[in-house]
């Protein structure tokens, strides 16, 4: 367990921001507060930033890099519940223990703030309240769009996951995925085969174009939107 150890031992500043540190601004105060009053700590690739069934005493935020939540289930397979990118706030619980893993796709960047510092500062601020609020809400519409994409039909599942990563990247056109094929097939609940026919099926009806393993150009939006109605 490389995390609970290192946030443990790191030092958290109380009730106060750091100046000398400047924000990932995400439209979000309550985002921008979590790394403005945590510690932000490096991963590499692959590291466990906290593990399923650990106390989920720190919210976490996305400031490069790329992190996957994930379950292994009674079977052995792993069901990746979502991916989170510069901006994203993760880490919320209903209760005090997580219940999924947190892992680095990528070396990353992740500020670290211990959740009832965050929670006393949002006692005091309505409008930071609020945005807590409204982070949460968005990661629950994102657990329920997600329940409802495992029953797609596989073309409709990665014509929805593209739509997604584009709607959420910098050139909405383009798509560079963080994420290997593995990792998407476990998100969509597909075989990894599955997952490489369908965007070589994609490619040939020139809804995508596929330059590289990892970046994917969306050519025909609509088609794609067409898939995901």
């Amino acid at each position: 367990m490389l995390t609970p150890t290192a946030v443990r031992s790191a030092s958290f500043p109380r009730n106060a921001v750091q100046p000398h540190r400047k924000a990932v601004h995400t439209g979000h105060p309550a985002a921008d507060i979590i790394e403005l009053m945590g510690t932000v700590m490096p991963f590499t690739r692959n590291a466990e930033i906290y593990g399923e069934n650990e106390p989920a005493d720190y919210l976490y935020k996305v400031i490069s890099g790329a992190v996957r939540t994930y379950k292994v289930l009674v079977d052995g397979r792993r069901q990746i519940g979502a991916f989170h990118l510069p901006g994203d706030v993760f880490g919320f619980e209903t209760g005090d223990e997580h219940t999924f893993s947190a892992e680095a796709i990528t070396d990353c960047r992740v500020a670290v703030v211990k959740r009832n510092a965050v929670m006393a500062v949002a006692a005091r601020d309505t409008e930071v309240a609020r945005q807590m609020w409204e982070i949460t809400a968005c990661e629950l519409r994102r657990v329920q769009e997600h329940v409802l994409l495992l029953v797609k039909s596989a073309q409709e599942r990665v014509a929805t996951f593209l739509l997604e990563m584009a709607k959420r990247a910098a050139n909405g056109a383009a798509v560079e995925l963080a994420m290997s094929r593995q990792d998407i097939a476990d998100y969509l609940g597909l075989t990894i085969e599955t997952v490489s026919r369908t965007l070589s099926h994609l490619e040939k009806t020139a809804a995508i174009e596929v330059p590289t393993s990892r970046r994917i150009v969306l050519r025909n939006q609509s088609a794609l939107n067409r898939l995901n109605s």
